[in-house]
């Protein structure tokens, strides 16, 4: 038999999976009612995860979602005890120190190229599995590591393996929810990825002043394992081509009929189906404008929100006179503001799309119906940021800049999320992979020139300078919400 069709990032009810499967290029020669054709029983099948007990599907989601908070929290936990982890290393390279932190980043951004296609031909649960296992390895090296050089390798590899329930969860999540239900799990879901760096510091100060650097790695360690081991209990496939397949070769050993096949079988071979799956967040980063343009506006959002990791230890420690711990908390400015942005979002963004659905009218644009609120929001943060630390006014004022900042980050980051799954949802892995690739690219290079920023000009043009190029930006969501629909169908991708 071909390999399961990589087609299809979403198996939704047996309506929508009639289209997928017509629209793929699945070699579908023979009638609808072709009884060799292996196919949901019914309109309820329970194997088909859209039909799946409330229970299960949360189980499968919440998994994922702790993943996505952990692996992410990894990256910036130990942002407070870089300035002691730079002194038992007996480094005074600022540039070198906001590297140890970034290259974790640098693997988010590699990881996605080779975890999108294997979730594609082995289903979601064998990568996550796999990567779960690797992450754990890298983290707990990281934390024995005996020198700079092999901490950074270390780093590079854990961020790899843990970008699997970044690049993949976004599928998994389109595999068990429609539409009208999807953007509340995925506010959960992608709100790991910019909660989890916010709190690892607050996280990581306490830590590393009470125990020591190596410690954040070990907490890291301690929790990503239970995570793993709660995945390998629970965790059940949710892909519909892998189910399917599974379904189609039972069925052949019952039968013994060999002619048996997946209606989203494409055919191919195992490395043909590999070139395919590889190639395609490509593609879409290529030749889909909406992929390009989304994926080029968040990774300048995202680089600004690991410079901000990267660059308030120095900034409190030095304007303020914080120690350790408390400069980790200044990242609760961060994480309540996206808070705020995380309910916001979910609330109007379901209640928009059930207001469609209920005349049949969905469009995925409908979901960046707040993205030119937040994009205004964001730049105002920074100027509030920058210059309320530039003349040393009261801590309290910065932080309430930072806020500002989460709130505009968080929406931005949940629109665009959410509208590439809805808008991509037989591609949702892939196109959530290249989106992941770009700004984990620019989360990875901009804290490197951060602080010689800030020491060139000062924090508040610095921080002006980042808040204008925003403001630059803030035209695109207005465009994108006139003219997406007609990008998104003009230049769709056929032979994904």
């Amino acid at each position: 038999m071909g390999g399961a069709a990589c087609q299809s990032d979403s198996p939704s009810d047996n309506d929508n999976q009639e289209k997928e499967s017509r629209q793929s290029d699945s070699r579908d020669d023979s009638s609808p009612n072709d009884p060799n054709i292996v196919w949901w029983d019914s309109d309820t099948d329970p194997e088909n995860p859209y039909h799946w007990p409330k229970w299960r599907k949360l189980t499968n989601c919440g998994l994922i979602s702790l993943l996505t908070l952990i692996e992410p929290l990894a990256s910036s936990i130990f942002a407070p005890g870089i300035p002691e982890l730079m002194r038992d290393f007996k480094s005074d390279n600022s540039e070198l120190g906001a590297f140890v932190m970034s290259v974790y980043v640098l693997g988010f951004a590699f990881g996605p190229m080779i975890l999108a296609p294997l979730s594609e031909m082995w289903g979601r649960v064998p990568v996550y599995h796999i990567c779960n296992v690797f992450f754990l390895a890298f983290t707990i090296a990281c934390a024995v590591a005996p020198s700079l050089d092999t901490l950074i390798v270390f780093r590079f590899l854990a961020g790899t393996f843990g970008a699997a329930p970044m690049t993949n969860g976004g599928g998994s999540i389109a595999d068990m929810f429609p539409a009208e239900e999807r953007a509340g799990v995925m506010a959960v879901f992608s709100v790991g990825p910019l909660i989890g760096p916010i709190i690892g510091p607050v996280i990581g100060g306490f830590l590393t002043d009470a125990k020591g650097w190596r410690w954040d790695f070990w907490v890291i360690a301690m929790v990503s394992g239970a995570i793993m081991l709660g995945m390998f209990v629970t965790m059940k496939e949710s892909y519909a081509p892998i189910i399917l397949e599974r379904k189609t070769i039972r069925l052949r050993k019952e039968t013994g009929n060999d002619h048996l096949r997946s209606k989203l079988d494409t055919g191919l071979t195992k490395n043909e189906l590999l070139k395919r799956c590889i190639v395609r967040p490509a593609k879409l980063l290529v030749f889909s404008p909406i992929c390009t343009i989304f994926a080029v506006y968040l990774a300048i959002i995202y680089g600004y929100l690991y410079l901000l990791f990267t660059s308030v230890p120095y900034v409190f420690e030095e304007a303020y006179g914080f120690s350790t711990k408390t400069v980790g908390l200044v990242y609760l400015g961060l994480g309540i503001g996206s808070f705020v942005g995380m309910g916001w979002f979910a609330f109007d963004s379901n209640k928009e799309v059930k207001k469609q659905m209920a005349v049949d009218n969905f469009k995925p644009e409908s979901r960046l119906k707040l993205l030119p609120a937040a994009a205004i929001i964001f730049p105002i943060g920074f100027f509030i940021y920058g210059w309320t630390v530039d003349f040393k006014t009261h801590w309290m004022a910065p932080i309430i800049g930072l806020a500002i900042i989460g709130i505009g980050n968080l929406v931005c980051f949940m629109a665009i999320c959410v509208y590439l799954v809805d808008a991509y949802e037989m591609y949702a892995a892939s196109a959530l992979a290249a989106n992941t690739i770009m700004r984990s690219i620019a989360g990875a290079t901009l804290p490197l020139c951060g602080m010689k920023m800030y020491n060139a000009i000062g924090l508040g043009w610095g921080n002006s300078m980042l808040g204008f190029i925003a403001v630059a930006l803030i035209p695109i969501p207005f465009l994108i919400l006139r003219y997406g629909e007609m990008l998104r169908k003009k230049y769709e991708i056929s032979n994904l």
